[in-house]
């Protein structure tokens, strides 16, 4: 087995001599100790790239290049998921005739009325602007 990361195997093979050296009573605060040791490179791996990907960010917006959640970027999305649905509106509108007759058939296209109207939503110009505020997103 090769190790990806020379320095944490070192760290590693460290805390394993010195547990066999120490007995069973360390255990537990070596492999807490190596651990910690884990953690910190996971931190700093991820910091590393969160920068990367703020500085990418921030020289595409600087070069002026559209950002990629426009409404362009996303017509190819919503075209997607407008024809998708309308594939699935055929068996939904035929299981709903089959066991709810009429009333069955106005519910499942009202269904996907409603499911295609709040897909579009998230284009709308008030919709696009809230959703830029937002921590969750990326």
């Amino acid at each position: 087995m090769e190790a990806r990361d020379p320095e944490l195997k070192k760290e590693l093979d460290a805390t394993l001599h010195a547990r066999r050296e120490l007995g069973e009573d360390y255990e537990s605060a070596l492999i807490e100790s190596f651990l910690e040791k884990v953690e910190q490179r996971l931190d700093g791996t991820v910091d590393r790239r969160v920068r990367r990907q703020l500085a990418e960010q921030q020289m595409t917006v600087a070069r002026g290049a559209r950002p990629s959640h426009s409404a362009e970027a996303n017509f190819g999305e919503r075209f997607g998921f407008g024809i998708i649905s309308m594939i699935l509106a055929v068996p939904l509108s035929a299981i709903a005739v089959v066991n709810a007759d009429l009333p069955g058939l106005v519910v499942a296209w009202f269904g996907i009325v409603g499911v295609n109207a709040v897909h579009a939503a998230r284009g709308w110009p008030w919709q696009r602007h809230r959703s830029e505020k937002s921590d969750w997103e990326e």
